[in-house]
């Protein structure tokens, strides 16, 4: 068994590429600052704050909130997989590079909500999000206890 799932909350740091690489299969692409915060350390030596950069590829409809709604400074959460890829760099000899991205399952909006609406939920749609959802069984309280 293994797993491969990636959780980033973060801020969007340019606007959204968008493509579509068929009539109606859109893909959108966008950078994502994570940042860690700066501490001083128990002996008193300081730590600065650490930002990491992440690229995020949105595919179908992810991609299609992506370009409606998301733009730079953008606060989001994304859930996802990671995927590295390998690609010729012809304008540099023909040097082999390795690009890492996290493919987005999950996309939602954080801060505040746009004027006149509610802010978006965006889900890739899966088995697990597409299932209808029974509710849980029913709980004997009779007992009360709290375990």
């Amino acid at each position: 068994m293994s797993v491969n799932k990636v959780i980033l909350i973060g801020n969007v740091g340019k606007d959204p590429e968008i493509r579509y690489v068929e009539k109606d299969v859109a893909v959108a692409n966008f950078t994502l600052a994570t940042t860690e915060r700066g501490y001083t350390s128990a002996s008193g030596q300081t730590i600065p704050e650490r930002t990491e950069w992440h690229n995020i590829v949105a595919w179908r409809g992810l991609a299609k909130v992506a370009e409606g709604y998301i733009r730079k400074g953008t606060p989001i959460y994304v859930e996802g997989k990671l995927r590295t890829r390998t690609w010729v760099d012809e304008k540099n000899g023909g040097v082999t590079r390795y690009t890492t991205e996290i493919f987005a399952d999950n996309i939602e909006l954080l801060g505040k909500k746009p004027e006149g609406g509610v802010a978006p939920l965006a889900t890739a749609p899966t088995a697990a999000n597409t299932a209808i959802e029974t509710p849980p069984p029913a709980v004997d309280d009779t007992n009360n206890f709290p375990f």
